[in-house]
């Protein structure tokens, strides 16, 4: 037997075959490529094309979300029939119909070699993506002070007239909380602030340290619907800047006051309530103790604290995605509400409600997507086209991931109840929906 007879055949695929060959179901929707290939049905409202060589590149060299989502932002990857800046009814059908088998070695050997073992060569990445964990490492240790402070600016200096455009009035970047199913967003934006503050139990005359505070959004609100003085802390020096000129826009510098600082190095304490929205994804797990600690010490005997984060549906730890790691937030880690109450509770904080709002992140995701869509070209303008990409695929994806459990956003409200016991709480809660 020679030898040409124990070669495997190699057919010439084109990229549209090379990608139906990869799939367990048919295409749910239209593709096509550059090389003028096509799969999937004709009369899909939804099409994907793959625009560029580099796009297939991208794929190629990092299989997964981080090829694909290198190749969308660059522009080598389109979608096709939904708005620019809202991509999420065709990445919906992906999500769900949409599924990809584990070649054996003959099918990768003949894909390579039809797609072009040229592919394989990795090109730069687009000019938004962050360095990789192991890179950042150089720069010092995770979740260190300075290490932290750059994962902050890059997701959140952006540019403040950006974040008007998605966000709305509110410029608040957190899950809303809707009263009813037609509410609008800042409607819901405002529901939450109030949710928060009644779960705090806020009085007038009390102070409040909001952790992580944004654009001030909690900190404006205790102090002018609770009459409250409000302390909050943010690591993006372009977020202290936009607070402190709308607290003094609105007349409440006397009572409001936004930092530009890391928590841990608030030196007041005795606070009758702490507040922190959106924070616990950045600190990393493994600082929990330490975080839950810091607000245990900050707080008066029998004052409060509201966590709201985004959680995963178990407890169970893993890396964040590739694509949302390099690109949206760095260093950024999710962990089941299970943990976080277990590291509270560790902390001396006795837990009195947890509360689940997942839902509300999802349609939260609509509006920011919408807002996104509907300025689309100010959007653009204001900080060129890939970043905008990066918003509309992330949003777009985390609205998805919501809508399938596969993340939530929790709620939980301790207290740090005094050594005979006393934890300030009433016999049943107070604050209603």
């Amino acid at each position: 037997m020679s030898m040409s007879t124990l070669r495997p055949t190699l057919t010439k695929l084109s990229i549209a075959d090379a990608l139906n060959s990869m799939l367990k179901e048919p295409l749910p929707l239209r593709f096509t490529a550059y090389d003028g290939s096509s799969a999937g049905p004709e009369d899909s409202p939804y099409g994907i094309h793959l625009a560029t060589e580099r796009g297939l590149n991208y794929i190629l060299t990092a299989p997964g979300d981080l090829g694909f989502g290198r190749a969308y932002v660059a522009g080598d990857l389109e979608v096709l029939g939904a708005p620019e800046g809202d991509p999420y009814e065709a990445f919906k059908l992906i999500a769900s119909r949409l599924s990809f088998r584990r070649p054996n070695p003959v099918e990768a050997l003949n894909l390579l070699r039809s797609l072009g073992i040229s592919h394989l060569r990795p090109p730069a990445p687009p000019p938004q993506e962050a360095p990789s964990r192991l890179r950042r490492t150089f720069e010092g240790l995770r979740h260190s002070l300075g290490r932290d402070a750059e994962a902050i600016h890059h997701h959140y200096d952006v540019s403040n007239t950006f974040y008007e455009y998605v966000l709305g009035p509110s410029m608040t970047y957190t899950c809303a909380v809707f009263p009813r199913e037609d509410a609008t967003l800042e409607e819901a934006q405002f529901n939450k602030y109030d949710l928060v503050a009644r779960k705090l139990d806020l009085q007038e005359g009390q102070r409040l340290l909001d952790l992580g505070c944004g654009w001030g959004g909690m900190v404006r609100h205790a102090a002018r619907e609770y009459g409250v003085k409000a302390i909050g802390v943010t690591l993006s020096r372009e977020q202290a800047s936009w607070a402190m000129e709308k607290i003094k826009e609105e007349g409440l510098d006397h009572l409001a006051e936004v930092r530009h600082m890391d928590y841990r190095h608030v030196e007041e304490t005795g606070f009758d309530a702490i507040s922190s929205i959106g924070l616990t994804e950045h600190i990393g797990v493994k600082n929990y103790p330490a975080y839950f600690g810091f607000i245990r010490d900050h707080l008066r005997p029998q004052g409060r604290l509201l966590n709201h984060c985004i959680t995963r549906h178990d407890n169970v730890w893993r890396e964040t995605g590739q694509f949302l790691d390099r690109y949206v937030f760095p260093d950024g880690e999710l962990i089941g509400s299970g943990k976080i109450i277990t590291e509270a509770q560790n902390a001396g904080l006795e837990v009195q409600h947890e509360e689940n709002f997942r839902v509300h992140y999802a349609k939260t995701l609509a509006g920011w997507c919408k807002n996104l869509a509907d300025n689309w070209d100010a959007c653009v303008e204001e900080v060129g086209v890939g970043t905008a990409r990066v918003w509309g695929l992330y949003m777009a994806g985390s609205r998805i991931a919501f809508e399938r459990n596969e993340i939530q956003l929790h709620h939980v409200l301790a207290t740090k109840t005094d050594e005979n016991g006393e934890s300030g709480y009433p016999l049943r809660h107070t604050f209603g929906i």
